[in-house]
């Protein structure tokens, strides 16, 4: 039986809870949770602190341009099984020859095509009950892939390559599933329809610093309140690569072990910015804002 248990995150991970009846209503009913949202908003963090403080067995499949199927499923080494064909040929002609050292195949039996089977994160998270299954960023993916795992999806089944076995699950046993999106390409609606959907937008102030308070509890309040005024006046500046959460973390963490009056005026002087801006454009831009008034970011 799959864990159902109604999480609301965990002393790292602050899941809202709107997002917690998604992901909670995904695994009752065996169906993945697929999460949109812009970068840094805790998308990918979900199913790996679910994962860690269930303490449930995950596995990762991050999208790229060129990912598919077989990838993510499971493929099947025709070179390992040919090499190993030729090999059994070799000591077959040894032992003909009264020769009694082998050349080794590693314990693989070419009469055994399952030995030869890779099986990806998809197939090892069926065959493993009450995992958890991350595939990160599926809209770097090829138009074809969402559309790919329709099947697999459906049937909660997969067939492995040139072996035919079948990993199948229940509805009740299927694994944790996440799907992340940063919105990059839309999705098919055929794929979305066997999803359970959520939109998770960019925290506010208020939840900011409750992220914060999980992971820099010893934080000054006065450092923090700096920092948090200069990082969304940032985010309105309209910056071809707005700063994140993850940033935010990064740039408080660089500053953690100064005094307070010393952490806020490192911040108060963009000390460390490159946490924060992540392409020269931007940069410049908060530079030249910078040299005309630092005191400018000190905003409520």
């Amino acid at each position: 039986m799959a864990e159902t248990t109604f999480w609301t995150g965990s002393d790292k991970y602050l899941c809202d809870p709107q997002l917690a009846q998604a992901f909670h209503m995904a695994r009752t009913l065996g169906m993945p949770l697929l999460i949109e949202g812009e970068p840094g908003t805790g998308k990918t963090e979900l199913p790996i602190h679910y994962a860690n403080s269930m303490n449930l067995e995950l596995f990762t499949y991050p999208v790229g341009s060129k990912s598919n199927v077989e990838q993510f499923v499971a493929r099947f080494d025709h070179v390992k099984y040919l090499r190993d064909s030729q090999v059994e040929i070799l000591n077959a002609q040894r032992a003909e020859k009264g020769l009694e050292s082998k050349l080794s195949t590693g314990g693989r039996n070419p009469e055994e095509l399952a030995d030869y089977v890779a099986k990806g994160p998809a197939a090892q998270s069926y065959a493993s009950p009450n995992s958890v299954l991350l595939i990160d960023e599926i809209d770097k993916a090829p138009r074809e892939f969402p559309n790919d795992l329709l099947y697999a999806l459906s049937h909660r089944k997969f067939i492995m390559p040139e072996s035919g076995e079948e990993i199948k699950v229940s509805e009740q046993d299927m694994p944790a599933i996440v799907i992340t999106s940063n919105r990059e390409q839309e999705l098919p609606t055929a794929f979305k329809g066997r999803c359970i959907y959520h939109y998770i937008h960019f925290p506010d102030k208020d939840v900011m610093s409750q992220i914060i308070e999980k992971h820099h509890p010893e934080a000054d309040e006065g450092v923090v309140k700096v920092a948090l005024d200069i990082f969304y006046h940032l985010r309105r500046l309209g910056l071809e690569r707005a700063p994140t959460t993850r940033e935010i973390l990064n740039w408080l963490k660089y500053v953690k072990d100064q005094k307070p009056e010393e952490a806020v005026k490192k911040i108060k002087g963009l000390e460390g910015i490159g946490a924060l801006i992540k392409t020269q454009a931007d940069m410049e831009r908060v530079h030249r804002m910078l040299g005309t008034d630092p005191d400018q970011f000190s905003m409520n």
